[in-house]
């Protein structure tokens, strides 16, 4: 009777010898599937290409744009380098009108070479709606357009030849390499972490961007100077 009862407790267990160990039986259930609708605007559909594959992706597509993979990778390319420059001109704008009379003043006082500010009576930088963009030097121009050229060829040369050890595209969207300062995580958590801080400050950078530009044509007074407890709190 010993001997049946054993029998049958190990045919009734054997089953489980063929089943994985709790880690990997458990594993599949750890990845989140992805939402139908969408992070930003939960009563929309989530984009089906919109699949958080980049920082910053939350489903937010209402006109439907990013109609393959392929565009996806265009569009965040062209997007993170609208938003590097923004964060550029969002900090040089406010500067150049705190500091382009007294540098201006600076140099032709040591140098003598007679500069005039590019600033125009209203203390407003030249731009597209405040005008004075021919006072500005055409080799300025040239520079720019030259390097924009060169970090543009670089970003489709990586696009289209960065593989991974699969055979499949390993690029990240305006990944070039560059960080002097040695600031780039070397873990995947920390990577991430930055690439999502870049592009929302990028977003807010080119909002800030065309905000400057409306409120000088609008105003027609310089940011610095509509606002100076922001802009100047010190009085430079």
């Amino acid at each position: 009777m010993t001997n049946s009862i054993l029998s049958s407790y190990t045919t009734t267990m054997s089953p489980l010898s063929s089943l994985p160990p709790l880690a990997m039986a458990s594993s599949s259930s750890t990845t989140k599937p992805l939402s139908k609708y969408s992070q930003s605007i939960p009563f929309l559909r989530r984009p089906q290409h919109l699949t958080q594959q980049y920082a910053g992706d939350v489903g937010f597509d209402p006109l439907n744009l990013a109609s393959s993979p392929e565009k996806v990778l265009a569009y965040r390319e062209a997007e993170v380098k609208h938003a590097r420059l923004a964060m550029l001109a969002a900090a040089g704008w406010p500067l150049s009108e705190l500091f382009d009379r007294p540098l201006t003043q600076l140099v032709d006082a040591d140098l003598g070479m007679q500069l005039s500010p590019a600033l125009d009576g209203a203390d407003r930088v030249p731009s597209l709606l405040n005008g004075g963009m021919d006072s500005i030097s055409p080799f300025y121009w040239g520079f720019c357009l030259g390097l924009a050229g060169a970090i543009d060829m670089r970003g489709i040369y990586n696009a289209r030849y960065t593989d991974g050890e699969n055979g499949d595209s390993s690029y990240v969207p305006g990944d070039f390499g560059f960080d002097p300062l040695n600031l780039y995580p070397a873990e995947e958590e920390g990577r991430q972490r930055m690439q999502l801080a870049e592009i929302k400050h990028g977003r807010l950078s080119m909002i800030a961007v065309v905000g400057f530009a409306l409120q000088e044509f609008v105003s027609k007074v310089g940011v610095v100077d509509e606002t100076p407890l922001f802009f100047q709190p010190f009085h430079l």
